[in-house]
């Protein structure tokens, strides 16, 4: 690739690896209920409700999971993705099957990624503001609790010690490293193509 097509590649990338983010977390914060009104939810719909309006008169919620937002997001990656390898010059059509399967892991990877950084965040919050009220402290612990919670019930109680994080991080890390890496492995999504497919892989 030249060189201004590969930065070509990493301005899109950049633009709609950014905007993608939004969208799944919007999923996210609808997905462990966090606080509607809290500025930083209220940008995330703003940002998003355009595209994602008129998707969700056609799908609707199940269970309380907003199936619509969940789909947004899929297609969002599967767009990336082609206009991506499009650019590269790769076969898009002939790597349709692998493409499909690719935008489900990468999906995945950054879902998974958005709940470890946040878990990073939430533990120096407890060292240096616990008990923060500032809107992006109040929504990351939100975003954390659905998953410490149940670790939390499963460990003795160590005299207020909170070893839940640690648990959760192990388990994102064996995710990553056994399921998703094992899939990439298994569906060509290797080397240069993986880092063309997501920059989160």
């Amino acid at each position: 690739m030249s060189g201004l097509t590969e930065a070509f590649i990493y301005i899109i990338q950049t633009l709609g690896q950014l905007y993608l983010l939004v969208a799944l977390l919007r999923f996210i914060l609808q997905l462990v209920r966090a606080d509607f009104y809290n500025p930083l939810s209220q940008f995330t719909v703003k940002v998003t409700q355009p595209f994602l309006a008129p998707m969700r008169r056609l799908i609707p919620s199940v269970a309380g999971i907003d199936l619509a937002g969940l789909v947004f997001v899929l297609l969002l990656q599967l767009l990336l993705i082609i206009a991506v390898l499009s650019i590269a010059g790769l076969p898009v059509q002939q790597l349709l099957p692998n493409i499909l399967a690719w935008t489900f892991i990468a999906v995945a990877s950054l879902f998974l990624k958005v709940f470890f950084f946040a878990l990073i965040i939430s533990v120096i919050l407890s060292w240096v503001a616990p008990g923060s009220s500032n809107p992006g402290a109040q929504l990351t612990l939100q975003i954390c609790e659905p998953l410490l919670a149940p670790i939390r019930n499963l460990l003795p109680n160590l005299g207020g010690l909170d070893l839940s994080p640690i648990f959760a991080f192990i388990a994102i890390n064996l995710l990553e490293r056994l399921v998703l890496g094992n899939l990439a492995a298994s569906t060509g999504l290797v080397g240069p193509i993986r880092a063309l497919v997501s920059p989160f892989l």
